[in-house]
């Protein structure tokens, strides 16, 4: 299973395109995951644009996941959901999916990605791992010594690098142990998405190929 390029949808960061428009260019610039965040939308309209996302991903054949919201992700037979710290616990979670359901996990620390490990999570992401103005709530970055360490404490696990990730930092990124990265800005922030979304992954690609 894929995680090497995970693109989130940001309609502001966007430009005003919808959550779907979205997904669709970054789906046809050979994102590997698409995940669907909004924190401000209606259940009603979170499923509307969950149902529209879960056509565009399965024909493009990308992974697709609902941001906190697990009701939501079931209704809309994502593929996962990812849960931050404040969210349904991962353990409480896992009772409720089906076999197979991807849950993924926001971890700060190698404590917390231990603990989410522990409680069945399928991936964890660090967040953030460096600073980022897409996330009003993220926090300081908390560094690719993180990274490494956590990577060292579930090297099983496939870990994501999210926030402030760039074409410039992605190489160290990697280097360092990510399976994949995270990103908003990087992708849905550019003017052609498909096209930075097929230079990322390009990038990602070329990162592993070194560590291989």
């Amino acid at each position: 299973m894929a995680y090497d390029l995970y693109v989130i949808t940001d309609e502001e960061i966007g430009r005003g395109l919808s959550h779907a428009e979205i997904a669709q260019r970054a789906a046809s610039g050979g994102a590997d995951v698409i995940q669907l965040r909004d924190k401000r939308l209606s259940g009603r309209d979170l499923f509307t644009a969950a149902s529209a996302i879960r056509e565009i991903t399965l024909d493009a054949g990308a992974l697709f996941i609902v941001n906190d919201r697990l009701d939501v992700a079931l209704a809309a037979d994502a593929d996962g959901v990812h849960l931050g710290e404040d969210d349904l616990p991962i353990e409480h979670a896992r009772r409720i999916a089906p076999p197979g359901f991807i849950i993924g996990a926001s971890v700060r620390s190698v404590a917390t990605a231990v603990n989410a490990a522990m409680m069945g999570a399928d991936y964890v992401a660090l967040s953030p791992t460096f600073p980022t103005r897409s996330k009003d709530d993220a926090g300081p970055g908390h560094g690719l010594s993180t990274l490494s360490a956590i990577h060292s404490a579930v090297p099983l696990l496939p870990l994501i690098a999210i926030g402030g990730i760039t074409v410039e930092n992605v190489d160290s990124v990697i280097a360092t142990g990510a399976d994949g990265v995270a990103v908003i800005s990087a992708v849905v922030g550019q003017p052609n998405i498909t096209t930075a979304a097929q230079d990322m992954r390009a990038r990602i690609a070329a990162a592993k190929a070194k560590v291989r």
